[in-house]
């Protein structure tokens, strides 16, 4: 489990294919402190922490993890979110996230508003209805209140308040119009939406 709240933003230092595929990230993080089997959030999705060294960790990212998250991410060069799992006791400053992604969405409009920045998102229509204005919403790994949302005909559009801070601190405030992004909705709306679709069934 994790929060949503970003400790650190690492590069993809490599991303070699093998039967999975290794990408090798450079961090912050004290790897001492890490273990291998480790869980760290990058960029929304929880992966497994199978190699380490001073400054980087590896992971593998099956075909499965691959199909469901934006491209672009694990390439040499690519900025991640990251974010160590969350320990029994520590501070829940954001909302429950599970490193599952359900959907790529994709920017579609941005502006500047006052010193924060807003951002329409478009995500497929699918998961529209666990979507709701002043819910949670984890957008490439970090936990966002959700302003506005207005369904359309094949999709969702909703809109988020990137703050200075975490514009600094994440990747979020170099998103640009097109870009691609992973996104988590809410657990307890997931299950909601599962029982509905069960019930009418």
């Amino acid at each position: 489990m994790f929060t949503g709240i970003i400790t650190d933003i690492g590069t993809v230092e490599s991303a070699t294919q093998r039967a999975d595929l290794r990408v090798v990230i450079t961090s912050g993080y004290d790897m001492t402190g890490v273990a291998i089997g480790a869980s760290i959030a990058c960029s929304g999705v929880c992966l497994t922490v199978v190699e380490k060294g001073a400054g980087w960790f590896a992971v593998d990212a099956s075909h499965e993890t691959l199909s469901k998250t934006a491209p672009g991410h694990f390439v040499a060069g690519a900025k991640l979110n990251l974010e160590r799992a969350l320990k029994v006791g520590d501070e829940l400053g954001g909302h429950i996230v599970t490193g599952h992604v359900d959907a790529v969405a994709t920017v579609a409009k941005r502006w500047t508003d006052g010193g924060s920045i807003g951002i329409e998102f478009a995500a497929p229509r699918a998961q529209g209805a666990c979507i709701a204005a002043k819910g949670s919403v984890t957008v490439d790994g970090v936990s966002l209140t959700v302003n506005i949302v207005h369904d359309q005909a094949d999709s969702t559009h909703f809109t988020v308040n990137i703050i200075p801070h975490t514009a600094e601190w994440t990747t979020l405030g170099a998103l640009a119009v097109g870009d691609s992004v992973n996104i988590e909705i809410d657990v307890l709306a997931r299950y909601l939406e599962r029982m509905r679709e069960s019930l009418a069934n």
